[in-house]
């Protein structure tokens, strides 16, 4: 069976990346980052459970404790708060320097050895204002340099299918392909209940608004959106 190496984070993009992919045939090789982000217990509980909801049996949970002496981001440096006002212009604060391109480059490593022709990763250009690592063309410049450094047999090719999707189109096609939505997590800054006003939240919330349906997990607040 072909593989693929799926990056999941635990929340809703990278399931549905994962959901999507194996549809397509492909046997999934789970691969989670640890990376001292403040909700790192949760996603790390999000990430085993729908790990096991999909039949994951090749799994890799990588530490990589070096972003936590990096800092520079309010998801690894708990001296920088997590924006809650959802009128942050530029960059945000929550951008973790080179993180995708760091994950991408584990990814490979694991699909070179596991003989891997995919990587699948849930970048969605809707971000891509703040976080340039989640846009289409750099992705796409990750795949070559990938293929360039690795063995002349290797051939990877890094899918991104939710890149030109909107959070609410994300919603309607985890429904579609039966996502566990309520095993996923994407606050930035609570493991009990989502705080419903940071970035991340209001962004799934919208998603879920916009497509008439409402989120089943926990929040504080849903009045942000």
């Amino acid at each position: 069976m072909k593989k693929a190496v799926v990056i999941m984070s635990g929340g809703m993009d990278s399931t549905l990346s994962a959901y999507m992919v194996k549809k397509e045939g492909y046997e999934i090789i789970g691969v989670h980052f640890n990376y001292d982000q403040r909700t790192q217990k949760k996603e790390l509980e999000a990430f085993e459970a729908i790990a096991k909801e999909l039949g994951v049996v090749n799994k890799y949970v990588l530490d990589l404790d070096f972003f936590k002496h990096l800092g520079a981001s309010a998801l690894t440096d708990k001296t920088i708060d997590v924006p809650t006002s959802g009128l942050e212009d530029g960059v945000p604060v929550t951008y973790v320097p080179f993180r995708n391109g760091i994950f991408l480059s584990m990814a490979a490593a694991i699909a070179e050895k596991e003989g891997a022709e995919l990587i699948a990763i849930g970048v969605v250009e809707e971000d891509s204002s703040g976080y340039p690592d989640c846009r289409e063309n750099y992705i796409e410049a990750m795949q070559k340099a990938i293929n360039l450094g690795t063995k002349d047999e290797t051939n990877i090719k890094i899918a991104m299918p939710l890149v030109h999707l909107k959070k609410s189109q994300i919603v309607q096609e985890a429904l579609k392909y039966d996502v566990p939505l309520d095993l996923t997590w994407s606050c930035y800054k609570s493991e009990d209940k989502a705080c419903g006003v940071c970035d991340s939240c209001r962004l799934r919330l919208n998603g879920f608004k916009q497509a008439g349906i409402k989120d089943p997990i926990p929040y504080e607040t849903r009045d942000a959106v």
